[in-house]
């Protein structure tokens, strides 16, 4: 089978177990059918799903991040003078590493706006509907919203990373608190000790609240840096840590943080 015809029949069986998107025709350009499969999959809620689907969307999505290219974080340099610390710039999503971490909501659902560029989204988008149902499980036994600066650990389904780690960063409504960011430090440091405890090795971490949650960016990786450096100097279990970033700004402001020679 073809990724058109997988990609063709995935959006037909959600079109089926989601009827008000039924009438949505599917477009003949491999952009908008891309475009309308991940739309879908943003939108489906947590409910089950059948053995044939995860099997077609498994083999799909496998595909599509081959092509897109896995970047195995073991041929990084190091960063600085701790040969532990690490700066990269790319789609966290593409990395070959024990976990990534994803910037998630109170709610640990996901992203369910359609194509949104936020990391959770597109995290959630590459993984598959399992990572959704996943923490919608966790979350009902937990039988309520997750708490700002902790952490969880769900598998990576169909990343080439093995885990993601979710945590929820603080939301800055006019100016940043000193509860604000000892938060956004324990995002980090949970993420971390949550790693730790399951016997990962290397992490990679995106840029925590800086998004939609307006953490200004240079403040947020002070916090950043200062934190996991912290914990690197009191815990030896993680053996690399690697700063992700996606803007040019960003990797401007680490590089000058984490004093890595051009």
């Amino acid at each position: 089978m073809t990724q058109e015809e997988r990609r063709i029949q995935l959006i037909r069986m959600m079109q089926e177990e989601m009827p008000q998107y039924g009438e949505w025709e599917i477009p003949g350009s491999e952009g908008e059918q891309k475009r309308l499969l991940r739309s879908l999959m943003n939108l489906r809620p947590p409910m089950p799903a059948g053995l044939e689907f995860l099997e077609l969307q498994d083999a799909y999505l496998s595909e599509e991040n081959e092509k897109r290219g896995i970047i195995d974080s073991a041929v990084f340099t190091p960063t600085g003078r701790d040969g532990r610390i690490f700066l990269w710039q790319g789609d966290i999503t593409r990395l070959k590493i024990d976990a990534i971490v994803n910037a998630a909501n109170s709610a640990l659902l996901g992203c369910f706006q359609p194509c949104h560029s936020c990391i959770d989204n597109v995290i959630h988008s590459n993984s598959g509907v399992q990572l959704r149902l996943k923490c919608n499980e966790m979350m009902s036994a937990q039988g309520h919203e997750e708490p700002t600066g902790q952490a969880k650990i769900t598998p990576a389904y169909n990343l080439p990373c093995r885990y993601v780690l979710h945590t929820v960063g603080p939301i800055i409504q006019s100016r940043v608190t000193r509860e604000d960011r000892k938060r956004l430090a324990s995002c980090y440091r949970s993420c971390l000790e949550l790693a730790a405890e399951n016997g990962l090795k290397s992490i990679a971490f995106c840029c925590i609240s800086t998004g939609v949650f307006h953490f200004p960016n240079e403040e947020a990786a002070e916090i950043a840096v200062e934190t996991v450096k912290g914990f690197l100097q009191a815990d030896n279990r993680i053996r690399q840590v690697v700063f992700n970033v996606f803007k040019d700004t960003d990797l401007e402001i680490y590089r000058r943080l984490l004093g890595e020679v051009k």
